[in-house]
């Protein structure tokens, strides 16, 4: 896996297996944005020393997390530099990648990956890091690297120190010689679901938040405006909340059933929601909630009507703003069933 600059919007790296260059969603990964700004003169503390494990066994024990954000204190082998009595003979590469599942969905894998050809990468972890003497332009873009180990001949390891430029981003050396290595993969584990083969087949997502109680509570959703009813077809998701995530800031819910909207019930449903009224004070979380959208997923505003608890629904336009208005049972009973 490769680390690189990741533009504003995106969250994603590289893996070179056999020549091939695939897309690995990296997990967990959160931007500060990326507006230009100065970075002051500074100088970079140097590392030390890696700390040297006598016997490598493999990336399931020895980099559990990794293709996460690394937890504050944790068990780590201390990161260093290269000491000159250790000559390294493989790169090992700790990752999680996103792949379809046999069946239909989707699920995440970890993988580990090997190079042995690793001279041009074990010269540039060598190169020191570059000082900035004066006022620099930076990106506040987030550079990921992989969670790599250096093995030697006897089997024991270390994590290296990738050398930062005058940004405190890792060296355009180092990013090249990781982006050249020939990589085979050793093994892959699935450590979880990203996508159910029933939502794939729907054509919903697998998780998606209570927008009816995200509005309600940090934000100020306009009153009901009357609706016109859509002559593009609509598909709809219902979503399961779970008891832990009920009354929370953003509440996710799983997949529960869904798809194309048929037009018997379209139209009533957007009967209902034209003739809604303004939403009574309520705070009871919902358990399921529905989303309609676009069945081509383009145009259209998104609908999100809760099927349980206050029976509120949103409307929020693609250009921005959302009404909120109230429900009815019978609101809920027509995207409620399969």
């Amino acid at each position: 896996m490769t680390a690189r600059p990741i533009a504003c919007g995106e969250v994603v790296s590289r893996v070179r297996s056999g020549g091939t260059v695939l897309a690995v969603a990296l997990l967990g990964v959160a931007l500060v944005g990326c507006a230009g700004r100065s970075a002051g003169p500074g100088v970079v503390e140097d590392p030390g020393p890696a700390r040297i494990v006598e016997k490598w066994t493999s990336c399931a024990e020895a980099a559990p997390q990794s293709g996460e954000l690394p937890a504050p204190g944790g068990d780590d082998p201390a990161i260093g530099r290269i000491d000159p009595a250790f000559t390294p003979v493989t790169a090992v590469l700790c990752g999680r990648e996103v792949r379809p599942r046999p069946g239909g969905g989707r699920e995440r894998v970890a993988t580990e990956r090997r190079a042995e050809e690793i001279g041009p990468l074990i010269a540039a972890l060598r190169l020191p890091d570059q000082q900035a003497d004066g006022e620099i332009a930076c990106t506040l873009d987030m550079v990921i690297p992989p969670w790599l180990a250096l093995l030697d001949e006897r089997g024991r390891w270390l994590r290296p120190y990738l050398p930062v430029d005058e940004c405190r981003k890792p060296r355009p050396e180092v990013l090249a010689a990781l982006d050249a290595l020939r990589l085979t993969t050793v093994d892959t584990r699935t450590v979880g679901e990203v996508e159910s083969a029933a939502a794939e087949a729907a054509g919903c997502e697998q998780r998606w938040a209570d927008m009816v109680w995200v509005e309600t509570t940090i934000g100020r959703p306009g009153p009901p405006a009357p609706a016109v009813p859509d002559a593009e077809p609509l598909r709809f998701c219902v979503y399961q909340v779970p008891a832990s995530q009920q009354g929370g800031g953003k509440p996710a819910g799983d997949f529960a059933y869904g798809g194309p909207l048929p037009p018997d019930r379209q139209a009533a449903v957007l009967g209902k929601l034209a003739a809604a009224r303004q939403a009574t004070e309520c705070a009871t979380p919902a358990s399921r909630f529905a989303v309609l959208r676009p069945l081509d997923g383009t145009g259209g505003p998104d609908r999100y009507v809760e099927l349980d608890g206050c029976l509120r629904f949103l409307v929020v336009a693609p250009t921005g703003g959302s009404q909120l208005g109230q429900g009815d049972a019978a609101l809920a009973e027509l995207l409620g069933r399969r």
